[in-house]
């Protein structure tokens, strides 16, 4: 999940080519809703996003008991983002701009440790 559309559309194309079902969403609040079945394999989330954090989604489906490998991705990398992603128990982390093995990677090894 990203609100860049272009970083979007990137993203499902790399994923897509290394034979993942993928689906996007551009908001926290559009994801949750569209998470009542199934329950995807792994989630790939922007930290800084609108009204909702790629932190705040987590910690919303912790809350409701759906717990799902994520990886949190940001483009304002520093310690206390890192830490926070540690802390929320992150199945991965990429600092932006990263390449497309490197999500790949960081998402088959995620999906190995479920």
């Amino acid at each position: 999940m990203d609100d860049d559309t272009t970083l979007l559309l990137g993203l499902r194309r790399v994923l897509q080519a290394a034979g993942f079902g993928v689906e996007t969403f551009e908001s926290g609040e559009s994801l949750l809703h569209a998470l009542d079945s199934p329950t995807p394999d792994c989630l790939v989330l922007d930290v800084h996003l609108g009204t909702m954090s790629g932190f705040d989604v987590h910690a919303e489906l912790l809350a409701a008991s759906r717990s799902i490998p994520t990886i949190f991705m940001t483009g304002r990398d520093d310690a206390a983002t890192r830490e926070h992603a540690r802390r929320a128990g992150a199945a991965g982390y990429l600092a932006k701009p990263f390449d497309g093995e490197a999500l790949v990677s960081t998402i088959r090894s995620a999906m190995s440790r479920s």
